[in-house]
C-alpha cells in the first residue's frame, strides 16, 4: 500500500529522468570523494556527501505532484550539502538539476484559461480527478515559488563551487530563464493541442447528433408515406371488392379479381419496400434477396464455380415472386448440400406466365430435407403455384412452379 501511493503519478519518463540526475550525482560524489586534485579542492571527503546528493535529485519522481515543494526539497538538500561539506564540485550534477527543474516550472506554472486554477497542462496530465480539483487562488499565488525556487537552488551549487564559482552565476540564471521560457511555450501548445481535440470531439458528436435527427425525420417521413398508401390501397381494393360482389356477369368478376390480386401484390411491394427503409441499420443497407442473388448463394453452399441454369426468357419478375424463387432454391439447396454438394443442380426456366425452378440432389430420406421441401411448397402456395417431388435412381427432383401475372 505504501509503495502504490509512492509511485501514484509517476510516468516512466519521469523515473528516467530522475535516474539520470541520480547517476549524475552519485558519480559527483564519489569523485569528489576521492579528489585528490589540488586545484579542485574539496573540503570534505566523507560518504556522507552522496545520500545528501541523491536527497536533492530524487524528489524530482514526484514532481508533477507538486513542483514548488519539489524544488524547496531539492534546495534545502542542497543547502544542507554547502553546510556540511563545504567548497565541493557540485556543478556537474546540481546545474543539470536546476536546468530540469526550471524547464518542468515552464510546465508547471502555465495558466490554463479552461480550468482556472493555475495549473499547468503538464502538471495536469496523469493525475485523477481528486487530485485536480480544490486547487483555486492559493495555487495562483504559489506557481511562482517554483521558478524563485530554482534561481536558489542555482546559487546554491555556485557559492561554494570549486570548478565554476559564483561568477557562473549569471549565465546560470539567464539558461534557466530560457528554459523556463520554453517549458511555459511547450505547456500553452500543449494546452492548445487538447482544447483542439476536445473542439472535434464535440463537433463529431454535434453531428452524430444531428445526423440521427436527420435518420428520425426521414424514417417519420418514411411512416406518414405507408399510412397514407396503406389507406389508399385499401380504400381501392375495398371498392373493387364491393363492386365484384355487385355484379353478377362471371367475367367481369374474374377481371375484378385479377385485378385485386395484382394490386394486392403491387402494395404488398411497396410496403416490403419502405418498410426495408424503417428498419434502418445495417439490414437496410443488404437488399432484398432475388434471383439475381443466386449464384452467390449456390457458391456458398456448393462446389467452386457452380452456377445457376437459366433457359427461356429472364426477365424482372415481381418483387414477391424474386423472394419467394430465392427462398425456395435456398431451402432446398441447404438440405441437399449436407450430403453431397457435388451432386446438387439448380435450373430455372422462364416462361410465358410462369418461372419453373428446378432442383436436384440425391435421395436423402432425412427430416431436414423434408421440412425444406414443406417449407418451400408453402412459398409455392402463397402465389397460387404448384411443388412436386420425383425420385428415380437414387435422385430427387424437386420442381416448382410459380405463376407470374402478364
Amino acid at each position: 500500500m505504501v509503495r502504490t501511493e509512492l509511485l501514484r503519478g509517476v510516468r516512466p519518463v519521469d523515473a528516467a529522468l530522475a535516474a539520470v540526475l541520480s547517476v549524475l550525482a552519485a558519480v559527483l560524489a564519489v569523485m569528489n570523494i576521492y579528489n585528490d586534485d589540488l586545484v579542485l579542492r574539496t573540503d570534505s571527503h566523507s560518504w556522507l556527501m552522496l545520500p545528501v546528493f541523491l536527497a536533492a535529485t530524487l524528489p524530482v519522481l514526484w514532481w508533477r505532484r507538486g513542483l514548488a515543494r519539489v524544488v524547496l526539497f531539492s534546495g534545502a538538500a542542497m543547502a544542507v550539502h554547502v553546510l556540511a561539506f563545504g567548497t565541493a564540485v557540485r556543478c556537474g550534477a546540481g546545474l543539470p538539476l536546476a536546468f530540469v527543474l526550471a524547464y518542468l516550472s515552464g510546465l508547471a506554472t502555465e495558466h490554463d484559461p479552461a480550468e482556472g486554477q493555475g495549473r499547468g497542462p503538464a502538471e495536469g496530465q496523469g493525475r485523477g480527478p481528486a487530485e485536480g480539483h480544490g486547487r483555486g487562488p492559493a495555487e495562483g499565488r504559489t506557481r511562482w515559488l517554483a521558478p524563485a525556487g530554482v534561481g536558489l537552488l542555482s546559487a546554491l551549487v555556485l557559492i561554494r563551487d570549486a570548478a565554476a564559482g559564483p561568477g557562473m552565476l549569471p549565465v546560470v540564471l539567464m539558461l534557466c530563464a530560457g528554459l523556463f521560457g520554453i517549458g511555459r511555450v511547450v505547456a500553452h501548445r500543449s494546452a492548445m493541442a487538447r482544447d483542439l481535440r476536445q473542439r472535434n470531439e464535440d463537433l463529431r458528436r454535434v453531428r452524430d447528433e444531428r445526423a440521427a435527427l436527420e435518420v428520425s425525420g426521414d424514417r417519420l417521413q418514411l411512416s406518414v408515406r405507408l399510412e397514407t398508401l396503406l389507406d389508399q390501397r385499401l380504400s381501392q381494393l375495398a371498392a373493387a371488392a364491393e363492386q365484384g360482389a355487385a355484379t353478377g356477369d362471371a367475367e367481369a368478376t374474374r377481371a375484378i379479381l385479377a385485378t385485386l390480386e395484382r394490386d394486392s401484390r403491387r402494395t404488398l411491394d411497396d410496403m416490403r419496400e419502405i418498410v426495408g427503409l424503417l428498419r434502418g441499420g445495417e439490414v437496410a443497407l443488404a437488399p432484398v434477396p432475388s434471383v439475381a442473388h443466386l449464384d452467390a448463394l449456390l457458391a456458398r453452399h456448393l462446389r467452386p464455380g457452380s452456377r445457376l441454369r437459366v433457359s427461356g426468357d429472364p426477365r424482372l419478375l415481381p418483387a414477391s415472386v424474386e423472394l419467394s424463387a430465392y427462398r425456395i432454391v435456398e431451402h432446398l439447396v441447404t438440405a441437399f448440400a449436407r450430403d453431397e454438394p457435388a451432386a446438387v443442380g439448380v435450373a430455372m426456366r422462364f416462361a410465358d406466365d410462369a418461372v419453373e425452378i428446378q432442383v436436384s440432389g440425391p435421395a436423402a430420406r432425412g427430416a431436414d430435407l423434408r421440412a425444406a421441401i414443406g417449407r418451400a411448397r408453402e412459398r409455392a402456395l402463397l402465389h397460387a403455384g404448384s411443388l412436386t417431388v420425383r425420385t428415380t435412381r437414387g435422385q430427387s427432383r424437386v420442381v416448382a412452379l410459380l405463376p407470374v401475372g402478364s
